[in-house]
């Protein structure tokens, strides 16, 4: 395993973090006693796995149902606890109610310090207000560090880049937990941001937000050759010096291996990425058009300013994706839960168009961009494809 300091937290952190959202039994919160055997084997074998091969970063959060409680009884019975054990609490108007939900996770864990508390999804300004005002969720942070109970403070965040730029240039966070992969790199002005505030950075699932790489296309594996894409994802994201630590989901044992052997090309990764790069890039010129690629992302409505509120930037993207690199499956998962995201996932997908919103109405505020009606084409082709059923996100607090 190769290691990074973590910012300013200066925790020397592995560039894999085992990421507790995949493994536990179940997304309801459930006593132990509910969990079997099996279930909790499950768990402690991939921690004794982790500890193995390096992973001594574990994160997990309170609303991914049985993983902090499974965890706290793995850390228990497994051969040793890791160094640095990192849970996320959502924001709360109440601060009382928030320290209440930091406390319930040390016990939970079964730990005596947590050393990275993350609030959890700094989605909206409403929420950062709640971080950051007088005696908010940071205060009570601040007061649990001067008791020994948590260490660094960060947040996660699923939110716009501009909103992720303010949290960071407040100067109290340590690390942020956001997006970056080589599908959507939107946020590599806010990284370099952070690493101007010496913030540590955590990226969030890769291989499953980062495309489903668990699940690639045959599209996907010829162009990524000779790497997995999942191995390719990896050195993308981490051949950015300033990238610390990425999220690595288990499922299963087996699901270690490609991560491990990204880590293991990690000081070749120059002989590769670029080259992939380049014929990824050229693939979506000759399956999207030059012009497109250049423009489709430019002059578009945002989802609080269109009709129905149609989140047309997030679904002209999963487009581009089908066309582009065949990821139908992780299109249709990412349509469905427009609409049914909350603040995770905002904005809606393209079901009401020609039904609540009309042609028209979008044709007014897409008249900037360079072909309107391509955009509403592509729009009606997605709900012609996946309209029909709607996905929950799986935590949804």
């Amino acid at each position: 395993m190769q290691y990074r300091r973590f910012g300013r937290t200066n925790l020397n952190i592995p560039v894999l973090s085992l990421g507790g959202m995949r493994f536990q039994k179940s997304w309801e919160q459930l006593d132990f006693s509910k969990i079997s055997y099996e279930e909790q084997n499950k768990v402690e074998n991939i921690l004794n796995l982790a500890n193995k091969f390096g992973m001594f970063h574990v994160e997990t959060a309170k609303y991914y149902g049985t993983s902090e409680v499974q965890l706290g009884m793995g850390f228990k019975n497994t051969d040793k606890i890791p160094n640095i054990i990192q849970t996320k609490i959502p924001p709360n108007s109440d601060p009382k109610l928030f320290k209440r939900d930091v406390m319930t996770s040390l016990e939970k864990l079964k730990v005596k310090k947590i050393d990275l508390l993350a609030i959890h999804g700094i989605n909206t300004h409403e929420h950062l207000h709640q971080a950051i005002r007088d005696e908010g969720c940071i205060d009570i942070l601040r007061n649990l560090q001067k008791e020994n109970l948590i260490g660094s403070i960060g947040f996660s965040t699923h939110g716009k880049s501009s909103l992720i730029k303010k949290a960071i240039s407040t100067n109290l966070f340590d690390y942020v937990n956001l997006h970056w992969y080589f599908i959507n790199q939107e946020n590599t002005n806010v990284i370099d941001l952070a690493n101007k505030y010496d913030l540590g950075v955590f990226i969030i699932s890769p291989t499953d937000k980062g495309g489903h790489l668990h699940t690639p296309s045959i599209k996907m594996l010829e162009l990524c050759r000779p790497l997995h894409p999942i191995v390719f994802n990896d050195l993308f994201c981490l051949r950015n010096k300033k990238v610390h630590t990425l999220s690595v989901g288990i499922a299963k044992e087996a699901d270690f291996d490609l991560h491990l052997e990204a880590v293991s090309l990690l000081s070749e990764s120059e002989q590769y990425i670029p080259k992939i790069i380049d014929r990824l890039r050229q693939e979506s010129i000759n399956t999207l058009g030059l012009e497109w690629c250049r423009n489709w992302n430019r002059n578009l409505p945002s989802w609080e300013d269109t009709p129905g509120n149609i989140n047309i930037p997030v679904l002209l993207w999963l487009s581009n994706l089908m066309d582009w690199l065949d990821m139908e499956g992780y299109a249709k998962a990412r349509y469905q839960l427009l609409g049914n995201g909350s603040h995770w996932f905002p904005g809606r997908n393209a079901n009401f168009l020609d039904v609540d919103v009309s042609e028209g109405q979008l044709m007014n505020v897409l008249e900037g961009h360079i072909n309107p009606k391509k955009v509403i084409k592509k729009l009606r082709c997605l709900k012609e494809k996946f309209g029909n059923n709607a996905t929950k996100r799986l935590s949804k607090k």
